[in-house]
């Protein structure tokens, strides 16, 4: 964080001071809620959870160098008290993010926000130094801590916002107030808490409206290919930009194709020029993610062969999405554990069918949540899905949700030993132990909850019956 004092931190939460001795020490460190992650001048802010008390550190923190706490009651060594430590946090950052002058670009989505952020990140620094949102930490906590992470030195300030009602959106851009707005798409992530596709868009539009004037500079991405989100342009007064396949957006893709390895290959087209990007992640999916970091990069003043050379050099930064690994026999684990929706399942599939051309493929799915009365149907499709593109072998893992998916494909053609449902990861597991052979390619997906990640690492790492469920 930017250097402040205890005094001024404590003007800008609202917060009282207890056993600060001098209130001129500066905060020099990093904002954490982690205690472990503490280092010499660090502001610790103190959490209740469910299981645990953060405040039961402010000694251990303390010891390690932090500066001192932010919390809710006095706890014996220097501290900042205040009623709402949430509220609190929101308000430093907030105060940072007015001192520090850097360009903030904000993106939401229904799928692909962390995939997407992690490209503009990328690609943005090869122009300036960028910080980013780590992995999905995309709420109420976890992007004030993103922000109160930029330096003096920062130029782009890149986060991810996730809604889960409405409102939520809003009040992320009061805290950290964007002048690029990014909206991928409208899917049906979340949809059994929302209550329909409508109110999700409802939602995802309040990004494009928290923006400032073209006049001011505020520039709205939307997907041209997404009705749902090209119709935001009448919510905003920024400057509207389109990205997509369809001939009306302004930066687009042409000649698309997969490598043999399932790598996207194409031409981005800007308004200042063309460049050819080969890819170095999987699935034909990650080109409409790729075309919405150039059309924020675009607007930021980077040329067409400087997006192309980031976008061709960029990997996954963010852990269980999409990570391709082969074992020495052949065998190729693809990780996509780390959460699932239909419209990523889908994607998911078809990654797993290119790279899987001419080798037997496996997909091990399991439930997607939140879904609402959309789940029976939305499994369903997803199992007939993977009979459609041929995939070797559905292994459905989980309880009702598993069932539904293996039900789709049975229904879609699936009559033989193409699909089988067990009950948890290690059953498949072993499953998996007795039947791959060199060469095999096995996607992994499932909602986060589920914990399939657990197979993947499995496969990799070798081990012991019960390894899994220890894991």
């Amino acid at each position: 964080m930017i250097a402040l004092s205890l005094a001024e931190i404590a003007e800008v939460v609202g917060g009282q001071t207890y056993d600060i001795p001098d209130s001129s020490v500066q905060v020099t460190g990093s904002v954490v809620r982690d205690s472990r992650e503490v280092e010499p001048g660090s502001l610790f802010v103190a959490f209740v959870g469910e299981r645990v008390d953060g405040h039961d550190f402010a000694e251990a923190v303390v010891a390690a160098g932090a500066a001192a706490v932010l919390g809710s009651r006095p706890v014996g060594v220097p501290a900042i008290v205040v009623p709402d430590v949430q509220k609190a946090l929101g308000a430093l950052a907030r105060h940072v993010v007015r001192r520090l002058g850097a360009t903030l670009v904000a993106l939401t989505g229904s799928a692909g926000k962390t995939s997407t952020k992690d490209l503009i990140a990328q690609v943005l620094r090869h122009k300036a130094p960028t910080v980013f949102t780590p992995g999905s930490l995309n709420n109420e906590i976890g992007l004030p801590l993103t922000a109160l992470s930029a330096t003096e030195d920062t130029r782009f300030l890149v986060l991810e916002m996730g809604a889960r009602g409405i409102g939520h959106i809003r009040y992320l851009t009061e805290l950290t107030p964007p002048k690029v707005g990014l909206v991928l798409n409208v899917g049906s992530a979340h949809i059994g808490e929302f209550g329909g596709r409508e109110q999700i868009a409802q939602a995802k539009g309040e990004l494009v409206e928290s923006l400032p004037s073209a006049e001011e500079g505020g520039t709205a991405v939307l997907n041209a290919d997404d009705p749902l989100v090209r119709a935001m342009a009448s919510r905003t007064k920024a400057k509207v930009v389109l990205f997509g396949e369809s001939d009306e957006a302004d930066v687009r893709a042409e000649n698309v194709r997969l490598t043999d390895s399932g790598q996207p290959s194409f031409v981005l087209h800007t308004p200042s020029g063309c460049s050819d990007v080969t890819m170095r992640l999987y699935g034909e999916h990650h080109v409409s993610n790729a075309l919405a970091a150039a059309a924020v990069a675009h607007e930021l003043g980077m040329s067409a062969e400087e997006i192309a050379t980031a976008l061709s050099e960029a990997g996954s930064l963010s852990r269980w999405r999409m990570e391709v690994t082969e074992r020495p026999d052949g065998v190729t684990v693809v990780n996509d554990a780390y959460n699932a929706n239909p419209e990523s399942m889908r994607a998911a599939l078809r990654a797993l069918a290119a790279m899987g051309q001419g080798r037997r493929t496996w997909a091990v799915l399991g439930k997607m949540a939140e879904l609402g009365d959309e789940a029976l149907a939305e499994h369903d499709a997803v199992g007939r899905l993977a009979v459609r593109l041929n995939v070797g072998k559905l292994v459905a893992v989980g309880g009702r949700e598993a069932s539904w998916l293996q039900l789709g494909a049975y229904n879609e053609g699936s009559w033989g030993e193409e699909s089988v449902h067990v009950s948890d990861a290690q059953a498949a597991v072993d499953l998996l132990r007795s039947e791959l052979r060199p060469g095999d390619v096995v996607l992994v997906k499932a909602s986060r909850s589920v914990g399939l990640e657990s197979v993947a690492e499995a496969l990799l790492a070798g081990g012991t019956e019960g390894e899994v469920a220890a894991r």
